[in-house]
């Protein structure tokens, strides 16, 4: 049984927990599992031996983590349609600068990066490069030499510096892509929009197969904008709600008081866009209206 100072410890750690277990699986709600899997975990263990409950709880969950990537129910080849990592409701207002720079590896670009990366790399780089923890302690947490963590985190890097995913957008420009976007769906007016558009802009939706949305990646202006027109007789009927997700200024939309969907964006570092993600799976927009401030 956990006496009340076992029980401090976890849950002074539980919100450092999350950070993580969501950046590596991009799922809020299989990082609560592989969370609560850790408190049982811990419930289990002897605890004297244990000197920094901090560190074996990080331990336990990244590996827990892990074991939840390599599962095959995790394999998503009967997945319909485009995946996108479930959209969380964030706020950064307010935040230092670190906070922010933090706050941009919850994009929904920056994760989509991190799906590429073996499991264990993208665990040893979230830990070290995002989380600040020591080689020594991933080596342990992963069960590698140092020597190996350090080659991990080295080829993880290499992806992400090459897909150009961590940078900050102004909030400025966020805002004045929220009001292109708007005007081109409530009035028809795309050229402000389209100004804003990268030339390789892409659209993506995820819906599941659970209701319906476009099932391929749109690729280039004119088959986006050409989405936006078609839809428009509907998305304008809906409520739209300015909202920040994954540490970016999106929208939602909702009718009859119903979470629709979500839409969020990704620029480049001139501030063009260069992804638009829509999510319609229900069962992923359930937890939005629940605004999130942690690591």
């Amino acid at each position: 049984m956990l006496d009340r100072d076992d029980i401090l410890a976890f849950e002074h750690s539980r919100s450092r927990l999350l950070g993580p277990a969501y950046r590596i699986l991009g799922s809020w709600a299989d990082a609560e599992d592989a969370v609560q899997d850790t408190f049982l975990k811990w419930q289990g263990t002897d605890r004297g031996p244990v000197e920094n409950p901090a560190s074996w709880l990080t331990t336990a969950c990244t590996r827990r983590c892990i074991d939840m990537l390599r599962a095959p129910n995790r394999a998503r080849v009967d997945y319909v349609g485009p995946w996108l990592p479930e959209p969380i409701q964030t706020a950064t207002s307010g935040l230092p600068e670190d906070g922010l720079s933090l706050a941009s590896t919850l994009s929904t670009a920056f994760l989509l990066m991190l799906e590429r990366l073996t499991p264990k790399e993208r665990a040893a780089y979230l830990l070290h490069d995002i989380f600040e923890r020591p080689y020594s302690e991933i080596a342990q947490t992963l069960g590698l030499q140092e020597s190996a963590c350090r080659k991990l985190v080295s080829r993880a890097r290499e992806n992400i510096a090459q897909s150009r995913v961590r940078h900050l957008t102004p909030v400025a420009r966020q805002e004045e892509l929220l009001a292109a976007f708007e005007a081109a769906i409530s009035s028809g007016s795309a050229d402000p929009l389209a100004a804003m558009l990268s030339d390789e802009i892409e659209l993506s939706a995820d819906s599941g197969g659970k209701v319906p949305t476009i099932q391929q990646i749109l690729q280039g202006k004119d088959a986006v904008l050409a989405f936006l027109a078609q839809v428009r007789q509907w998305w304008s009927t809906y409520d739209w709600v300015a909202a920040e997700i994954n540490g970016g200024r999106s929208i939602i939309l909702r009718k009859d008081g119903v979470t629709q969907a979500s839409i969020s964006f990704a620029y480049d570092e001139c501030g063009a866009v260069t992804r638009i993600y829509i999510m319609r799976n229900p069962d992923k927009l359930s937890r939005l209206y629940d605004a999130r401030t942690f690591e």
